[in-house]
């Protein structure tokens, strides 16, 4: 117990300054007069005091922090800020359930956008301004946490560019240096959502929408203010400016960073992330709309192109607009939308699943296993940027996609067990692990998570937190040799 105080310090104090975010939505009420404001007010309170608790409690064990209490303290955010993050939601909607409000609140901050929340439209928008913040905040927050604290994990992603990517990636314990990296991070995020929400007001949406929207794009987190999602605004010009934005949110911040830094636009070309996905994404757009033409779903290419370029990217960077129900297209796309999901967008990015560079490995590894069979004395290296890729990463990363698998298969096992229809659970699953938000059957774009049970929703939470955390290290809190000395 001893140990952990020091990390209830450090989360005393960001729990105290997540309560001063709420004054964002409630400078919005205020200035707009939805009548919330007075949620905000007991919120931040609550919150607020709560830090303040907590900091008094611990104060006398303030140190520096090790790698292993970097994994508590980013396990202990990501699951309690939800917890104080649900109080305006509750206050300001009657007779909503802690569970529904933890699902909403978690569905923000890991950045899934899953939702269990009708009559958006109707809703206090600075509620929505509230919700989509916590996409932008948690977005950024995991940009931080693939750079400067997973690859301490050494689980595959960030570490792999140590020469490259900003950040202690050697380091032994937190250092003032990833405060620096973050700062970098945070401008450059700060910097490129500016530019969305100007470019969502040039395409013809009021400043609250641009600003909600802009949140939800960079954080690729797909909360809207509108229950239809893009469909509402029915604009081509917003539909190509949120591609563009949500494209660029799917790149490594940190090579956003050096490109800012530099001026130079090399530094995509050596990232080994950026190509493949705006090949894979983009590509996969065309297809989708080659096929959405062929199977007369639409009757010219421009339309085709506008609604399967959207959402193909939407899902596909893991944020999870919609601007039309894609689950009545032909299974396949909707099924490829998916699988996209899983591995398209780039580790440190604002998108969940496995990311490129884990797909990439897997996929020269098993090259490499099938040289061996007919070289088996031959030496091949996995190269990523023309060096070699340790075996220590390549083992870690082949860890990973085991428990990945195992994770959706139990996952998908709790939710048929309990009477949901297999294509909602697998997709719900598929949709919560990869932080994408709709999936299909119950949970699809046209309706969202509301229908779910109690235990179904606490299911979908779990899986969440940790598809965002990238599962070992929320798990690697809960192994025995964690807590030895």
């Amino acid at each position: 117990m001893v140990r952990v105080l020091p990390v209830l310090h450090v989360l005393s104090a960001v729990i105290a300054i997540f309560g001063l975010t709420m004054l964002v939505p409630l400078a919005v009420s205020l200035a707009i007069g939805d009548g919330a404001s007075w949620a905000y007010d007991e919120a931040m309170l609550v919150t607020f005091a709560a830090g303040a608790a907590l900091w008094g409690a611990t104060r006398g064990h303030k140190r520096e922090l090790q790698i292993r209490d970097g994994f508590l303290l980013v396990s202990l955010v990501w699951t309690v800020l939800p917890a104080f993050a649900t109080i305006p939601l509750m206050v300001a909607i009657p007779g909503l359930s802690f569970t529904d409000a933890y699902f909403e609140s978690v569905s923000g901050l890991t950045t899934s956008g899953a939702t269990v929340l009708t009559g958006l439209d109707h809703l206090p928008q600075s509620l929505n301004v509230w919700r989509t913040q916590l996409v932008w905040m948690g977005g950024m927050g995991v940009v931080v946490l693939a750079v400067a604290i997973l690859p301490l994990l050494g689980v595959g992603g960030a570490q792999v560019f140590k020469a490259e990517t900003p950040g202690p990636m050697k380091d032994q314990k937190l250092t003032p240096r990833i405060a620096q990296t973050a700062k970098g991070l945070w401008l450059v995020y700060g910097l490129i959502t500016a530019a969305c929400l100007l470019a969502f007001k040039w395409a013809g949406m009021t400043w609250l929408d641009a600003l909600i929207h802009s949140f939800s794009t960079m954080g690729l987190g797909g909360f809207s203010s509108h229950d239809a999602s893009f469909a509402w605004f029915d604009s081509a010009r917003i539909d190509y400016v949120t591609v563009v934005f949500m494209l660029i949110a799917g790149i490594n911040f940190g090579t956003h960073f050096l490109f800012f830094r530099s001026r130079s636009l090399g530094v995509y070309r050596r990232d080994p992330e950026a190509l493949p996905f705006l090949a894979v994404a983009v590509g996969s757009g065309l297809f989708i709309a080659l096929f959405l033409l062929e199977h007369r779903v639409y009757e010219d290419f421009p339309t085709a192109l506008r609604y399967a370029l959207f959402n193909v990217v939407s899902i596909a960077t893991t944020t999870g607009f919609a601007s039309t129900d894609f689950s009545l297209w032909p299974i396949f796309a909707p099924v490829w939308m998916l699988f996209l999901s899983s591995f398209a967008t780039s580790s440190g990015s604002t998108g969940g699943g496995i990311k490129m560079i884990r797909a990439k490995l897997q996929v020269m590894q098993a090259w490499r296993e099938l040289r061996r069979i007919v070289h088996p004395r031959a030496l091949i290296p996995v190269k990523l940027g023309g060096q070699p890729v340790e075996n220590n990463i390549i083992f870690a990363v082949l860890a990973f996609m085991l428990m990945y698998g195992a994770t959706m298969i139990v996952a998908t096992m709790l939710l048929t067990f309990t009477g949901l229809d297999i294509v909602s659970a697998f997709s719900a699953v598929i949709a919560c692990i990869n932080n994408m938000g709709p999936g299909l059957g119950e949970v699809g774009p046209a309706s969202n998570y509301q229908g779910l049970s109690d235990f179904q929703t606490w299911v979908c939470t779990a899986t969440m937190l940790l598809g965002r955390l990238e599962l070992f290290t929320l798990l690697v809190v809960f192994t025995p040799g964690f807590w030895r000395q």
